[in-house]
């Protein structure tokens, strides 16, 4: 039983000689996990088959495209200008069949959102869930991450719809949905002058609301803060605080139903409130997509 399934898989890769969308795949993966076997598990094919795919466009181009290391593999130069070619030609297909999907009356087709992990944690699900009943001919498609990481995805065109927190340059379609402000928490009232004595606890969160709250500390402490309780979300920092174990600064959108903490919003010296914002963008090509301009009208409605 195991030979037929890898019989059928080789056979179902190697049926065409010149390359296709299938290879364009293939030698994106094989960017992505720098590792044959990764790459074939991935695709759900043997790595017989990827092996000797991977052989048959080598042949077709007369070069060597990946060299084979002891610890996976890399593209050599010809290989990049390859990949190259290939993502440029993906994002065309896509492209292309979101155009054809969109000459359709009906809203329908897929929509590629990237969005914080804050934001999908808080609001997003009710959101998708409101949206999708309204048009249910829409397939979604939503990677989550940090900020910095949900950008560069939409850089490059991995999303159609980003949806980030803090203060990010970009030059296309942008729309601010919500500012919430930042508070310091704790399990009891307390004075700016006394937290030195306790601990802070930090967590894990994106480049650009770091350096606010690094910068927030230097201008309102004059000296050193105790060592740091470090964690890796929102969620757990908030947990740590619950349970009197420091103090931490936290934007408004997590900490909500948690009406027993004491929390305090929180001022530059000039006065200006420290505050998160959440954006929503899309390059300007993407508004003349149909599915993609309702949904940025939805969310804008909803938040």
């Amino acid at each position: 039983m195991f030979y037929a399934l890898v019989l059928i898989s080789f056979m179902d890769i190697v049926e065409e000689d010149d390359m296709n969308d299938k290879d364009w795949t293939i030698l994106k993966t094989l960017s992505e996990e720098k590792n044959i076997t990764k790459a074939a598990e991935r695709l759900y094919i043997s790595q017989p088959a990827l092996t000797y795919r991977l052989k048959s466009i080598e042949k077709e181009f007369d070069t060597e495209i990946v060299i084979r290391t002891p610890n996976g593999i890399i593209f050599t130069p010809q290989g990049d200008y390859l990949l190259a070619y290939t993502e440029e030609m993906m994002l065309r297909l896509r492209e292309t069949k979101e155009k054809i999907q969109d000459m359709e009356d009906n809203v329908q087709g897929t929509l590629r959102i990237g969005a914080s992990s804050v934001f999908v944690h808080y609001e997003l699900p009710q959101i998708l869930k409101g949206f999708i009943e309204k048009y249910p001919q829409v397939d979604i498609i939503l990677k989550t991450g940090l900020s910095e990481q949900i950008n560069k995805m939409l850089q490059k065109n991995d999303i159609s719809v980003a949806i980030s927190r803090g203060d990010y340059l970009w030059q296309e379609e942008k729309h601010l949905l919500k500012e919430e402000p930042i508070c310091l928490v704790s399990d009891c009232e307390i004075e700016f002058e006394n937290l030195i004595n306790r601990h802070q606890i930090t967590y894990k969160t994106d480049s650009s609301l770091q350096d606010v709250l690094e910068n927030w500390c230097h201008q309102t402490f004059s000296h050193p803060l105790r060592a740091t309780i470090e964690v890796d979300s929102m969620d757990a920092c908030r947990q740590m605080v619950q349970h009197g174990l420091g103090w931490a600064i936290l934007p408004a959108n997590g900490l909500k139903d948690n009406s027993n903490l004491y929390t305090k919003e929180l001022f530059w010296d000039n006065g200006v409130p420290l505050q998160r914002k959440t954006w929503v963008m899309c390059r300007n090509s993407s508004l003349n997509i149909s599915i993609v301009r309702v949904f940025i009208d939805y969310l804008k409605n909803s938040i």
